[in-house]
């Protein structure tokens, strides 16, 4: 499968906000989307430590694991948990919605369900949140514009944040310093700083997060050399600067995560026309599949 990198400046059609919560390290922000409008598309992501709550309007998205596509589910609202490895979605027709991005903290505290049970899928919303998912999407879809969508957004998920447990400060603790540092603290640091064994830490860690703790690690790694790619260095450079041993190091973890060389990831490089329900923060890496038209 050939696959095509692109950057990520916002394209036209499509409207990105950064949530009024992203300050306190909850909701990072909402895209919205309106694709497909007389084409097919198909949309390969590369994995980035975030959940994705599709609130769909219009037309189902086929979200299909990267590495593994026996395992899909076709909606219009979508949960999409956090992905070890990339993600693809395929649309048939228009497809109409915003997209809401979250840490997955944020995602536990917000559903109240453990975190492992969506990473790695996606399930249609409605399973996880109910049938008024539909209404609330057909009120969002009633509104005249984007910002006032997003402020209905903002206000919701902050009412909801408000009466939700906390999350585990343990686990906060160690998931911002994994953050911070690009996946680059060992886990025994983490273990030591949370005063946890390794398996508590990596227990509670797949219930609030989704994934292990060395996992996540491997995702913040991965990205952090696709923010240096795309700012100029070389692929062994970037390899390099995010933390990998050597340049076949890199390569093998990179097919694991993606399905492809690095090499053949960028060598079929363009822009998209436009951008849809996967596309959500502009410094993310997103790439485009094969039969995707023209």
């Amino acid at each position: 499968m050939s696959k095509t990198l692109v950057p990520a400046p916002p394209a036209k059609g499509v409207v990105w906000k950064s949530s009024a919560l992203a300050p306190l390290g909850q909701v990072i922000g909402y895209r919205g989307f309106r694709a497909g409008v007389g084409r097919t598309g198909s949309r390969l992501v590369a994995p980035d430590g975030m959940v994705r709550i599709v609130f769909g309007f219009a037309g189902p998205v086929r979200i299909v694991s990267g590495l593994d596509p026996p395992r899909s589910v076709t909606a219009t609202s979508l949960a999409i948990g956090v992905h070890a490895t990339a993600t693809l979605g395929e649309y048939t027709g228009p497809v109409h919605g915003v997209t809401v991005l979250l840490t997955p903290l944020a995602a536990h505290r917000l559903t109240a369900a453990p975190m492992e049970a969506f990473a790695c899928r996606a399930v249609d919303l409605a399973d996880v949140l109910g049938a008024r998912v539909r209404t609330f999407a057909g009120r969002l879809a009633e509104y005249p514009d984007w910002h006032s969508r997003f402020t209905l957004l903002d206000r919701l998920l902050a009412l909801r944040l408000l009466g939700a447990p906390p999350s585990s400060p343990q686990v906060d603790r160690a998931w911002r310093r994994l953050v911070h540092t690009a996946g680059r603290t060992p886990v025994r640091e983490l273990a030591a700083e949370t005063g946890w064994s390794h398996r508590q830490l990596e227990r509670r860690f797949l219930q609030q997060v989704g994934l292990s703790p060395k996992s996540l690690a491997q995702v913040l790694r991965l990205q952090e050399a696709l923010r240096h790619r795309r700012n100029g260095l070389t692929w062994a450079d970037a390899a390099g600067a995010a933390g990998y041993y050597d340049q076949a190091h890199f390569t093998r973890s990179f097919k694991a995560m993606i399905g492809c060389t690095p090499g053949r990831f960028s060598a079929l490089r363009a822009d998209p026309q436009e951008y849809g329900p996967l596309d959500v923060l502009p410094d993310r890496v997103t790439t485009t599949a094969p039969d995707a038209p023209a």
